[in-house]
């Protein structure tokens, strides 16, 4: 499959699905459908500002993302855009399910 069908094979929804399903039992409905999508908008806003989603980048560019610094920027926006105060344990939840998401769809091979 090339780079093309696997940006086409993302789906929002499945992708909020999937981050729903991955969440450890006890955050299991904590998070609505929207509150996750909303983060995951921020979670790729995080990547344009570092420009990971920069069409100049070489494919064999290995790109470190800082987690922690990735986290930071989800609770701090969320919070200023007034959506919730989130736990900063609580979106590495999401960021990670997230991540699997992208894995499952080999869109980082």
């Amino acid at each position: 499959m090339s780079d093309k069908d696997d940006l086409f094979a993302y789906d929002e929804d499945d992708s909020v699905a999937f981050i729903q399903n991955y969440l450890p039992q006890e955050l299991k409905g904590k998070f609505s459908n929207d509150d996750i999508s909303y983060i995951v908008d921020l979670i790729y806003d995080f990547y344009d500002s570092k420009g990971y989603l920069d069409n100049d980048n070489d494919d064999e560019t290995n790109v470190e993302i800082d987690e922690e610094e990735l986290i930071k920027y989800v609770v701090k926006n969320a919070k200023k855009d007034g959506v919730g105060k989130f736990e900063p344990d609580d979106i590495t939840f999401i960021v990670q399910g997230e991540l699997e998401y992208c894995n499952s769809l080999n869109m980082f091979d």
